[in-house]
């Protein structure tokens, strides 16, 4: 069964496995990537050849528009490493917020965040952009 972009969370881990929404973002980047192809290829091979090699992911990057208040808060968490997960999945509630649930996946992934505000121009809104270097693999827990 497919499912929407909506109710996708960017989270950020607090105690033990206890996660908490980080912000909310317009966008999210692909949670894993192709690994890098090692030639084996040799002088009596009429086709190249290959091996898989290790898997290479740079800095994940999320949009999301400027709030402030979010952006100092992003700002503490420069410099160090946390753990991240990006939740598929949310809970209605009756005053029209969604609370996160990650009942459709949940990956997570250890990391350094960076956040600035992106360049803007007439009638737009203003944006910031976090990116976090994973450290760890990224897992579906």
């Amino acid at each position: 069964m497919a499912i929407s972009t909506f109710k996708t969370f960017l989270m950020h881990k607090k105690e033990a496995s206890t996660y908490e929404k980080l912000v909310d973002i317009t966008e999210f980047p692909d949670l894993g990537s192709d690994p890098e192809l090692l030639e084996t290829t040799t002088t009596s091979d009429r086709m190249k050849t290959y091996i898989l090699g290790i898997l290479g992911n740079e800095g994940l990057k999320f949009p999301a528009n400027y709030d402030h208040t979010a952006y100092k808060a992003l700002k503490k968490l420069e410099g160090k490493t946390d753990g991240y997960a990006v939740w598929f999945g949310g809970t209605d509630n009756e005053d029209g917020t969604v609370t996160p649930t990650g009942t459709d996946g949940k990956f997570s992934f250890d990391g350094q965040l960076s956040v600035h505000v992106t360049g803007g121009k007439v009638n737009e809104v203003v944006g910031m952009s976090i990116t976090i270097a994973p450290s760890t693999v990224i897992k579906e827990e």
